[in-house]
């Protein structure tokens, strides 16, 4: 142990990674579905190794890797931000407002009446409100604060140890209020509610073989048969027959030669039709009403995938079935939609937001027109603008230095954090403006996020192993108990709040629960309990504002319990 003890000292960054892999390994562990995730992992790890090792832990390499987190995050949320305050009215804005301020009054009165320092009230709030991130803003707080660097070092740690002890409880009573408690009293079937939303949006259960099938749309050919009843009609006429199901004759072969498909066209009996559509409706529809055959000449239609980012205002603030009628969605498919990272479900009445990435399907000259007029077609990139991305870190955590806020007597800075988190939601906006400025591969992003806040919170933890046991002993269960009720109440106030004062649907508010404190798993447990993936409509508008707010909260609590 010794000699393990002197290799982690002399060189700490190992004991970081050494953490960074004991935390994926202790939050995969999954007890009764619930798991502590990567990142409350890597700081019990960090935890863990400090009580054997006292590891100096280098105060700019946290920051670095802080930085990069919060930009990563910014970007990623930006292309939705602002959407999120403009679409569904207010009501998922005013939501996401209500819990996370909540949350911090909460938090504020508990830390009053405990008698908490700042670096534990931070932690309480980071713990209890299960944003992480907030311990980053918090810690920086605590740097810029007048006191001895003794004092400052203690207050640090008391951060990672109150988020410790209250992410637990935090982490599983926003999921178990989201999935069990709300319902109850609210007094809903989450099964019966999901269902009469998705009635409502459009959305149809189909069968589990149709809706699982790889290949959702397809093109197949189908003999027109002597006195059928499209013998004579034009090929406009016979394809709004059925407007419903969007069939479109791609083209035919008469007498052994292929024509494309012209909507003056007049079929003959013995042509033979390419007809492209979803699978579920060429089966039902087109089998048994025509002989399909197998024409591998007639069917060699180039087709084309595409993932569009929607920038166009002539797309925004429509749903997909008005987009559907339009003339250059004709032999047009839509595969998929992602907002803010999640995919959406697919359903007529569902609203096409701006910055929306959606996954588009069809021949390919009409996949190209209609890129063209939604937006900016998404190819994958291996190359990360640095120039933007360096430019706008220094020049958000300028900003975060210069603009001061004032507490009571005191005037706290915005913090570098938060600049570099505003500063990256500005890039992520812009994004749905000018596409192709300041791009980051989806991977790099990922890297950044996931690799940034595990290390910061690892070398957090390792800080504060030391002095663990006696700050738990200081702290007392009543940062236990306080971190439960700062979880409670926010959830609490949000459910009533959106039910009978915004008359929320009760999915969606959920879901909008769920995403103001930015726990995705609470989502997902709403989804497993309504046996619907609706409730991502009602987390979508409200995580990026989450973790905006409660980011925040990190230096604000600081500034407050500082004063």
């Amino acid at each position: 142990m010794v000699w393990i003890e002197q290799i982690l000292v002399k060189y700490p960054e190992l004991a970081v990674f050494l953490a960074i892999s004991l935390g994926y390994l202790i939050g995969g562990v999954k007890l009764g579905g619930f798991s502590l995730g990567p990142v409350t992992g890597s700081l019990f790890a960090g935890i863990f190794i400090g009580q054997v090792a006292e590891v100096p832990i280098a105060g700019m390499a946290k920051s670095f890797l802080f930085l990069l987190f919060l930009f990563g995050i910014g970007y990623s949320v930006g292309p939705q931000f602002l959407q999120a305050l403009k679409r569904d009215g207010m009501k998922p804005v005013l939501l996401a407002v209500v819990v996370c301020v909540s949350g911090l009054l909460t938090a504020i009165v508990v830390a009053k009446i405990l008698g908490l320092d700042p670096g534990f009230a931070a932690g309480l709030v980071s713990g209890a409100l299960t944003e992480s991130p907030a311990m980053g803003t918090a810690t920086e707080a605590i740097n810029a604060l007048p006191l001895p660097d003794a004092d400052r070092a203690r207050f640090v740690a008391h951060v990672a140890v109150a988020d410790a002890v209250c992410y637990v409880f935090g982490a599983v009573g926003v999921i178990l209020f989201c999935s069990l408690v709300g319902p109850k009293l609210l007094g809903v079937d989450l099964s019966a509610e999901a269902l009469k939303l998705e009635r409502e949006l459009g959305i149809t259960r189909t069968t589990a073989g149709v809706a699982s099938a790889w290949r959702r749309f397809e093109v197949r050919a189908y003999r027109i048969a002597q006195g059928a009843p499209i013998v004579g009609m034009s090929m406009a006429t016979a394809e709004a027959s059925f407007p419903e199901h969007r069939l479109f004759v791609q083209r035919l072969r008469r007498q052994g030669t292929i024509l494309e498909g012209s909507s003056e066209i007049r079929f003959e009996a013995g042509d033979i039709i390419a007809v492209s559509g979803s699978r579920e409706a060429l089966i039902t529809v087109l089998g048994p009403r025509a002989e399909e055959v197998e024409d591998s000449a007639l069917l060699d239609i180039p087709v084309s995938v595409a993932d569009v980012l929607v920038t166009s205002r002539n797309f925004v603030g429509r749903t997909i079935d008005g987009l559907s009628k339009e003339s250059w969605a004709r032999s047009l498919y839509l595969r998929g939609i992602t907002r803010g990272g999640q995919e959406i479900p697919l359903a007529s009445g569902v609203v096409i937001e701006r910055g929306d990435i959606v996954r588009l399907v069809g021949p390919e000259n009409v996949v190209s027109q209609a890129a063209k007029q939604i937006g900016v077609v998404v190819a994958p990139t291996t190359t990360t603008d640095f120039f933007v991305l360096g430019l706008a870190i220094f020049l958000g955590g300028l900003v975060g230095i210069i603009v001061t806020v004032p507490i009571g007597d005191m005037r706290i800075s915005l913090s570098t954090s938060v600049g570099t988190l505003l500063a990256g939601l500005l890039v992520g906006h812009l994004r749905t403006q000018f596409p192709l400025f300041g791009r980051i591969p989806d991977a790099a992003v990922s890297l950044m996020t996931a690799l940034g806040l595990a290390a910061f919170v690892a070398m957090t933890g390792l800080h504060a192993g030391p002095v663990f046991v006696s700050a738990i002993a200081e702290a007392g269960v009543g940062l236990l108990l306080g971190g439960m009720v700062v979880t409670a109440i926010p959830m609490l106030v949000g459910l009533y709040f959106g039910r009978y004062v915004l008359r929320m649907n009760p999915i969606l508010l959920l879901g909008g629960l769920a995403g103001a404190q930015t726990m995705t798993a609470g989502m997902a447990a709403v989804q497993d309990r309504s046996g619907s993936s609706v409730a991502v409509l009602g987390y979508t508008p409200t995580v990026p504002i989450g973790h905006i707010l409660l980011t925040t909260w990190g230096t604000v609590i600081v500034g407050v319990m500082a004063g």
